[in-house]
């Protein structure tokens, strides 16, 4: 299974080459980064769900520049490291449910973990509890 591959073939999907590396994109807003260089492969990804339990693997590090505190992952391999496609399948799939617009995400099938799809996220934020007023 090529990555590159499995992250264009979702709804929308396209590259550019920002910087000198690959960027999938879908509407403008990339969800995958991709670079090989010095015989070393990166991908950096959006992984609003997982990224905790993503950095306990060892070639898994938050992403530089910042992206890291928005849960954006990146993944290392040198050349003879062992890249696990399925799970970065997986991820790759998480950043795109995360990034696409909620209409192009809506006709992908289920994941195959049978998990709900993840999508964007808007987590409820903490704070005051509003007062009611006094009916009198």
């Amino acid at each position: 299974m090529d990555l590159r591959e499995v992250a264009l073939g979702y709804p929308g999907a396209y590259e550019e080459f920002p910087w000198g590396h690959r960027a999938i994109k879908v509407k403008g807003k990339a969800f995958v980064f991709m670079a090989s260089e010095n015989h070393e492969l990166s991908l950096s990804v959006k992984l609003p769900v997982s990224s905790m339990g993503a950095l306990i693997f060892p070639f898994a590090a938050p992403t530089g520049y910042g992206l890291g505190k928005s849960d954006w992952v990146t993944s290392r391999f040198g050349r003879r490291d062992a890249v696990p496609v399925g799970l970065l399948g997986t991820w790759i799939d998480e950043s795109y449910r995360a990034i696409a617009p909620k209409r192009l995400a809506a006709r992908l099938p289920a994941p195959a973990d049978g998990a709900a799809p993840s999508g964007p996220s808007n987590p409820p934020r903490g704070g005051r509890a509003r007062r009611r007023k006094p009916t009198h």
